[in-house]
């Protein structure tokens, strides 16, 4: 298995990146969120992979982080419905915090904003993923990510407000901080500290 590519970045796409290493280009498919982290071309480049093989044919898949490449992992290897296109498409949608909280949080509302992923596939990655966050997160080398799921698990649990997860899911939709924080605020004012997060994303983009 191959999981990791190291080289020279030849050229770039938001969903693609062609990697010299060893004489060799390979053509790996990355998330936008990946390409947004690239080196310019001409300079090297490590990529975190994982690679699918079929009967007709073979693809690379690439991610920035490792975290980010387990998470791709656990999605179409977990998911029934779910393949690396679709997946490819949810990380490129949302990083992978605004991904983890929304499936924390059983927000699949957010999920389905992914194209390609309609309510009932946003669902099913809720149902098959949440109960699995807790060991993705054990696994992380993100304290970050650890601490994030920790707290999405105990916000479910005890129903307190979801301010920052809407935050976090307007600065996916292309928010910036100070909007973002702003509108949130907003919807808590007019809501009340307790809202869900569905319901606080839904008054802040009005």
């Amino acid at each position: 298995m191959i999981v990791s590519i190291e080289g020279i970045l030849e050229r770039a796409t938001p969903l693609t990146a062609i990697i010299n290493a060893g004489g060799l280009g390979y053509l790996v498919n990355i998330p936008v969120s990946t390409a947004a982290k690239l080196p310019p071309n001409g300079e090297k480049v490590r990529l975190h992979t994982h690679a699918v093989y079929r009967e007709d044919s073979q693809a690379l898949y690439g991610f920035a982080s490792e975290d980010e490449r387990n998470f791709f992992q656990l999605l179409i290897e977990k998911v029934s419905g779910v393949g690396p296109k679709v997946g490819i498409s949810m990380m490129s949608k949302l990083e992978l915090p605004s991904l983890l909280s929304a499936i924390g949080n059983e927000d699949a509302v957010l999920l389905a904003k992914t194209p390609g992923i309609g309510k009932k596939t946003a669902e099913r990655v809720i149902i098959e993923l949440k109960d699995k966050l807790s060991s993705f997160a054990h696994a992380s080398s993100s304290p970050a990510l650890q601490g994030m799921v920790t707290d999405a698990n105990a916000a479910a649990k005890a129903g307190v407000n979801h301010t920052d997860d809407a935050v976090l899911a307007l600065l996916a939709l292309g928010y910036k901080q100070s909007d973002a924080t702003k509108a949130v605020g907003k919807a808590v004012d007019a809501l009340g500290p307790n809202a869900s997060t569905e319901a606080l994303i839904k008054a802040a983009l009005g």
